[in-house]
């Protein structure tokens, strides 16, 4: 991508794993801590997977994350497949700004930045801080039932973004982010990629979304899926194309944004099924991606549940927990940064079961705390 074309084939070769040696590196020092195999359950599995995406034994800790939020209007919620009012995810971004939300709160209480990005929303870009507003694409995303959301240049643009916030992210020091998104039909556009690309029926992934539509509203949202996955189906070999048909410039910045996260090695936690959708999308642009993030919780949508199987991540924590917007997936944090100060601070035990010398349980001038990136 050096030469300013964007070929998603590149991020096969620019995407590596996290070092599986500096893993088995970790699993051999959480085996000197003389606690019994299994005794921190999931626990030992994230320390591990943190130092492998780290490349550092011991681990370090969590202590730079980043709420990232894409939001955007989707114009299928016309169709009364939402049950917040079409066009009306400038009144999320503005509870999450003045801090009413539920992520906000949680945000305000872990100590945790808040960082949102307007792709698509149905508002006056000067109701809202330029900062929030400068990677905008369009005023809201096309009726993916019977038109493509984006036009080419436009899902160009929105991956393009997504991709810029990664590298700002990285070159900020962020250490981890919670992803989510803001978005009114979101979860719409979510169900057709996901549906899309497990080849699955309509039926099979319409959920209730966030706000829990009735009966009547879930009918609507199963037959926009459907008319969507007509449209779907003849571009799933070319994955911009597919974004463009129905994704919208929220969906496909997230796309973008876990790609280059990945080339940057900076992990994600995912939170809903929007974030499930996109990261799906990117598994079939590059096939290591997903090594580098995290399902931070069950959000209860079927269509969350089958992309993260085809992806083989277990959620961290299965609460209920529907309201969307990176609540669930930053209520996984705590549980994250544990795991890290766990696998850092937990102290190492020579051969004959007495404690090691200090250096050698993680001082910093100890070799183990050596960066072997």
């Amino acid at each position: 991508m050096s030469d300013g074309s964007l070929n998603l084939d590149d991020f096969g070769d620019l995407i590596e794993r996290p070092d599986s040696g500096v893993r088995r590196d970790a699993e051999e020092r959480r085996a000197r801590t003389g606690l019994p195999a299994g005794a921190l359950g999931r626990l030992d599995e994230l320390g591990e997977w943190l130092a492998a995406a780290q490349s550092r034994v011991p681990v370090e800790p969590v202590s730079r994350p980043k709420a990232v939020l894409f939001a955007g209007d989707h114009g299928v919620a016309e169709l009364g497949v939402s049950a917040r009012p079409a066009g009306g995810a400038h009144t999320l971004v503005r509870a999450a700004l003045d801090g009413t939300s539920p992520v906000a709160v949680l945000a305000r209480r872990f100590g945790v930045p808040l960082r949102i990005v307007d792709m698509s929303l149905d508002c006056d870009p000067d109701e809202l801080p330029e900062e929030v507003t400068r990677h905008r694409v369009r005023r809201s995303s096309g009726r993916l039932d019977i038109e493509d959301s984006l036009s080419p240049e436009e899902a160009e643009r929105a991956f393009r973004a997504g991709m810029a916030v990664a590298d700002e992210e990285a070159d900020a020091g962020t250490d981890l982010v919670v992803l989510g998104d803001l978005s009114v039909g979101g979860t719409t556009a979510a169900g057709v990629l996901i549906a899309a690309l497990c080849g699955t029926d309509a039926s099979v992934v319409t959920g209730r979304g966030g706000g829990r539509i009735d009966d009547l509203a879930w009918m609507r949202k199963c037959a926009a899926i459907r008319d969507g996955l007509r449209r779907a189906r003849p571009v799933l070999g070319d994955q911009l194309g597919l974004l463009a048909a129905v994704a919208g410039a929220d969906l496909t910045a997230m796309t973008g944004f876990l790609l280059q996260s990945a080339v940057r090695r900076t992990p994600v936690v995912l939170d809903g099924v929007v974030s499930a959708a996109c990261a799906l999308v990117a598994q079939r642009v590059a096939f290591r991606a997903p090594d580098w993030w995290l399902a931070g919780q069950a959000s209860g949508e079927p269509a969350q549940a089958k992309a993260l199987d085809r992806m083989a991540l277990d959620p961290l924590l299965d609460h209920g927990v529907t309201a969307g917007e990176g609540t669930g997936a930053l209520l996984a944090l705590p549980l994250i940064q544990a795991a890290a100060a766990l696998a850092a601070e937990l102290p190492v035990r020579d051969a004959d079961g007495r404690d090691a010398p200090e250096g050698e349980a993680g001082r910093p001038d100890s070799p183990e705390m050596l960066d072997v990136t």
